[in-house]
């Protein structure tokens, strides 16, 4: 048994998986975050098994960077796509083949182009002309040729999508007006292979029928391209954007409705281009179900006629939950941990320890009535976390996590300390003479 099933906003309150959760916060200082493997197998598993068959998946590191959840989700049958030096020597030291790996993102260094190449991974993700001539000339410095992929800003926006990354003038990708001159630029740029297509049009998708239209629009686009231009892709990168249901009055997405959307979409295109394969890049969707924050209740005070519950963990650790950059501020899936105690549900303005009055986890939320020392869990957790959070705020440090299998637990990052919080301080003297 996991935290959640994955479409409930139920958070189980007495263990994940198989351990109960004040026996795991007796052995891992709070606040810490757990994650159910069986959760992530699952969730992965029926993602596969309800879309149409022979897309390939990669795994977002972004969402969730920890190398054992990397690992756990390669071997289950996903690709990497990375973002960053550190993220690519994850995948790699995980096993991850190269040829599984896509590096995207719009402000590439010298030295992660020059990785890319060294490691022959299956496409860089270029997001600009520039970034093209900079790329062929690592490249043949190297010796080597690249395989790239062309991220297109498309003249079409992405449908109910929470963030739009696309159809405005955006950092990411290169417009479409522009391509004609990226592919005279390309065919100047012998190093540089064009292996695919990429686009991605938003975050945070709950409308299977919008899914299914961005879907269709990306490959009409992707066809007219590879007809144009006489070009054989190996894929096309559809993006992604499939949203996990965090509020109230959210609907979960129906993955039924959207697999049966998208084999016409599919299928259609396949007929066209049997060679092309079809990628989508999933982060959240493939792990936020899984992932539970745990914090401890320090202290309950009353302010004003409200009950305040000061945890050990707040914004630092968990600044999705917060609401950190978001416009409208509102409740993740709460709930008291541990045995229940029959008693009434209290209203409680749940806070962290931090200095700052936007330190608060939970707003107005109906929790079973707590006491000092009581563990609180903040459910749908496993995507954009920690690694999205201020944890060097106030000098708190990153917390734990665990993974969960059946009656199993594993520490998979330790708790930062004060020595690993103060290592990185030193006071160098810098030789300033020229070289």
């Amino acid at each position: 048994m996991s935290a959640f099933a994955p479409d409930s906003q139920c958070i189980n309150t007495d263990r994940i998986e198989d351990i109960p959760y004040q026996l795991l916060a007796d052995k891992v200082p709070t606040p810490f975050y757990a994650y159910s493997a069986t959760q992530i197998k699952t969730d992965f598993a029926e993602l596969k098994r309800t879309l149409p068959q022979g897309i390939d998946y990669f795994y977002s590191l972004k969402a969730n960077p920890n190398k054992t959840l990397v690992a756990l989700l390669h071997q289950a049958g996903t690709g990497c796509e990375v973002c960053s030096l550190v993220e690519l020597e994850i995948a790699l030291r995980q096993g991850v083949a190269p040829g599984d790996i896509i590096f995207v993102g719009p402000g590439k260094h010298i030295n992660e182009l020059t990785q890319c190449c060294l490691a022959g991974i299956k496409a860089v993700v270029v997001e600009s002309i520039e970034e093209m001539v900079l790329l062929n000339d690592i490249a043949a410095g190297l010796g080597v040729i690249q395989s790239i992929a062309l991220r297109i800003n498309p003249d079409f926006s992405g449908e109910k999508a929470k963030l739009v990354m696309s159809g405005k003038p955006r950092q990411f990708g290169i417009d479409e007006q522009l391509l004609p001159q990226a592919f005279t630029a390309l065919g100047q740029l012998a190093q540089l292979r064009l292996a695919g297509i990429h686009i991605y049009l938003g975050t945070r998708i709950l409308d299977w029928q919008a899914l299914a239209n961005n879907t269709q629009n990306i490959l009409t686009l992707a066809a007219a391209l590879q007809q144009t231009y006489e070009i054989d892709l190996d894929f096309v990168d559809v993006g992604g954007g499939f949203g996990v249901r965090y509020f109230d009055k959210e609907k979960a997405l129906d993955l039924p409705a959207l697999g049966e959307a998208l084999l016409p979409v599919v299928n259609n295109y396949r007929q066209c281009f049997p060679r092309c394969k079809i990628v989508i890049e999933l982060g959240r969707f493939l792990i936020a179900r899984a992932g539970i924050f745990v914090t401890r209740v320090n202290y309950l005070k009353p302010s004003r006629d409200e009950w305040f519950a000061v945890c050990d963990g707040g914004a630092n650790c968990h600044g999705s939950a917060a609401g950190i950059n978001s416009l409208i501020r509102r409740n993740f899936p709460m709930a008291r941990l541990g045995p229940s105690r029959h008693s009434d549900q209290h209203r409680y303005q749940v806070t962290g320890p931090l200095c700052t009055p936007t330190d608060l986890l939970g707003e107005n939320i109906m929790l079973a009535e707590l006491r000092s020392g009581d563990l609180i869990g903040i459910g749908h957790s496993g995507a954009y976390g920690a690694s999205a959070s201020p944890v060097g705020f106030l000098s708190f440090g990153h917390p734990a996590e665990v993974l969960v299998e059946n009656d199993q637990a594993f520490l998979i990052r330790t708790a930062d300390s004060v020595d690993t919080m103060l290592a990185p301080q030193v006071c160098q003297r810098l030789s300033l003479a020229n070289a």
